[in-house]
Order: C-alpha cells, then structure tokens, then sequence
C-alpha cells in the first residue's frame, strides 16, 4: 500500500479517483477549491473518466448530480460554507429520493460576519437534512471515510447520502502522511455503481418527486428514517471489512483512556488529536483524564457514546458552533440526550469559531474546570472559553484575560 503526502484536499481528489465516478460537477469555494480545481485535472488528464461539468453555482452542482446519479452513474461533488447552505434544497431533494451520494465539506464558518476559516456552522446547519454525517479528525480519515461512506450510503437497506466533513485549513491544507490502497483493491471495495430505488430511464418512466398528498409523505419520511437506523448497523459491518482490507481501524466513535475516567471531554473533527495530547499529559500526572472523539454524527452514535461515557462522573463537550438560542449547541445537545437517565454531569464548552485555535492550552482549562467541577470547587464555568476580555467591544483589544463567562 503506497504512503503519499497530502492534503486533506488532495486526500479527498485521491478518494474521488478511486472510487471512479462518472459524473463530477464541483464548484469552487474556499477552502474546497483545490477539489474542485484537481478534479477538473484528473479529468482532462485522463486519470478519471468522467464527465466534468462546468456550473454557475454550488445550486447547480448539486443539482447535476442529482440528476446523473438518477441515471445510473456515481456522481460527485464538494463544497463548503455557503456553498453548502446554497445547496440546501436540492441535498433535501437528493435525501428524500434516496440517492446515495457522498460528498466532501470543507468546514468553514457560515455569513455573517464574513469568515474563510473553519468552524461546523455549516455542516451543523444541514444535521436533519436527511444525510448521514462523518468527522475527520486526519488527513488519513478524510480518505478512508470517503470509501467507507460509499458502501454504507449504497447498501440497500440505506440508501441515504453522505458528507465527509473536514475541518477547513486544519486539514484541507495539512500536510500528512497518507496511506493509498492500490486502485484494484480500493474499487473492489467500494464496488460498482448500481441505481436502485428512483432512477430515470425513458425505456422505463417513474415519476420522481412528483406532488405528494399528506397521506403519503409521513410514510416517506419514516422510510428515511429507518435507513438512518439501518446505517449505523450497516456501518459497523462496513468498519469491520475495511480493517479486514486494509488494516486500519475505523470507528463510530473513538474512545481514549476512558475506562476509569473520572473527567473526560468530547470532540469532533481535528481537535481530538490536541485532546488526546493533552490525556497523556493529565495521566502523567496521576490524573484520570479521558477523551471521546465522535466521527459519525448522523445517525448520532448514542448507544456508544452511552456505553462508553455513562460511568464518568463530569464531562465536557467541546462544540465547534455556536448553536445560538439552543439550551446547549448541536454536539452536546446529543450528548445529553444520549447521557439521558444517567448521573452524569455535562458542561457546554463552546470555541473555535471562525478558525480560532483550539489548542492544548484550551482543553488544559476545561480539563481544569471539569476537575474544579468534580472536586466540588466550582459550580460554574466558563461556556465560551476562548473568547477576548470585552467580547462585547472587539473594536478595543483590551489584553488577554479571560472573558466575563456567559455561565
């Protein structure tokens, strides 16, 4: 198995040409353009053989896929931030018609204020869109769960489309080692396109997403609903063949040091690494520190994130959006939910926003609150906790100190 250095970008376009699409419509936006961009060159070089379609619009990509996928062909595109939100009601129409795309989300803020940096407002955006959702914490994940998604997404009792998101800049334009599987066998894997549920063919005419009466449409949407509960099933059988195949692990979720955990937090995406980092450091010390990373999203692993989770006395979860006039922000509120019936304490941390550093200062004073919390020292702590001294005034850089919590 070949080791290349790549981006995340260019792990997305290595994943693209392995699972040889025949339609590709991408429109760029920063920080997807080079997918969009190397794509277009895989194609004129005549290492993909597909059709590259230029578009006026991420609308219009999405669209296109839409309709290629319908014809029978796998189908690909890719995109980010406003983008995404661009794309919103034709990912709708692509759901509810049961067309098994995957596509790559670079992870960049959502308008306004006008951001081209990283945080999951965008994906967190589209969570009850009707696809399933996985987090890349690695430039290696982003491939891997490229493949992956293509099997669960196809299998028959899903039929569901997937984002793989990764966070944008932390790992679209990080450099890591990378491990390629040989192209026969990543296409053994993921196997041939085959159209199944609507399609279209003028030999043998459906309607698709006619007018639907109100007696119908709840039906409808119960049956994506068991596809969502399907998935995580069929997720699982998928994982355990890519290790069988290539030797490495994938997980719903991914435990670290948890099992006689007393703090642990929670993350998603490019942060966990920093987490894990600063476990080693806390266990060092005699602390009993732990981290729980969550890679598929949708359907939200609650049965897992339950077991592993349910015995820790005071956890954090770390959200990477704001999620603005919830109880709590979208990772937590699952989390809770989850955790629900149990005696565990959980707390908000909410940071990162707009590519703002997560870095292992950061989960050392969450680490800090959390074990503040379970030695009885604290009842509060600081949500937002990365934020500048006035946040109120950011007109005025008024020093470093800890921001007034919002508790």
């Amino acid at each position: 198995m070949p080791v290349k250095m790549l981006d995340g970008n260019g792990a997305a376009v290595e994943a693209v040409r392995l699972v040889r699409p025949g339609v590709i419509a991408a429109y760029p936006i920063t920080p997807q353009s080079s997918i969009a961009e190397h794509l277009a060159d895989e194609v004129a070089g005549g290492r993909i053989k597909a059709e590259y379609i230029r578009v006026e619009s991420e609308h219009s990509a999405m669209s296109v896929c839409l309709g290629a996928q319908l014809t029978g062909v796998r189908a690909v595109t890719a995109t980010s931030s406003v983008g995404l939100a661009l794309m919103h009601e034709v990912c709708g129409m692509t759901s509810g018609c049961r067309l098994p795309m995957v596509m790559h989300v670079v992870n960049r803020s959502l308008a306004a204020p006008w951001s081209l940096w990283c945080d999951h407002s965008d994906t967190m955006a589209e969570r009850d869109s009707g696809w399933l959702q996985f987090y890349a914490g690695t430039v290696q994940d982003v491939l891997d769960l490229y493949l992956a998604g293509i099997r669960i997404s196809e299998h028959p009792d899903v039929l569901t489309p997937s984002m793989i998101c990764q966070d944008g800049f932390f790992l679209s334009h990080s450099m890591q080692k990378v491990d390629v599987p040989e192209d026969s066998a990543a296409f053994g894997f993921v196997g041939q396109y085959r159209r199944q549920n609507m399609y279209l063919d003028p030999e043998d005419p459906i309607f698709v997403n006619d007018l639907t009466p109100t007696d119908d449409y709840g039906e409808m949407r119960y049956q994506q609903m068991v596809g969502f509960r399907n998935a995580a099933a069929v997720a699982e059988e998928v994982f355990a063949e890519f290790q069988r195949r290539f030797g490495r692990r994938l997980e719903t979720v991914r435990p670290y040091m948890l099992e006689d955990a007393e703090v642990a937090v929670v993350t998603m995406g490019s942060m966990s690494g920093t987490a894990r980092y600063v476990v080693d450091q806390l266990r060092a010390q005699g602390i009993r520190a732990g981290a729980l990373q969550i890679v598929m999203y949708r359907p939200f692993p609650a049965g897992a994130v339950a077991r592993v989770l349910g015995q820790i006395p005071v956890i954090g979860v770390v959200d990477r959006s704001a999620g603005l006039g919830a109880v709590c922000p979208p990772t937590c509120t699952e989390v809770a939910a989850a955790l629900r019936g149990k005696a565990n304490e959980i707390r908000s941390f909410i940071g990162g926003l707009a590519g703002r550093d997560i870095s292992n200062h950061s989960f050392e004073r969450i680490f800090a609150d959390l074990l503040a919390i379970r030695a009885g020292k604290r009842d509060t702590h600081c949500q937002w906790f990365d934020l500048r001294a006035n946040p109120m005034d950011i007109r005025v850089l008024s020093g470093e100190e800890d921001a007034e919590c919002i508790k």
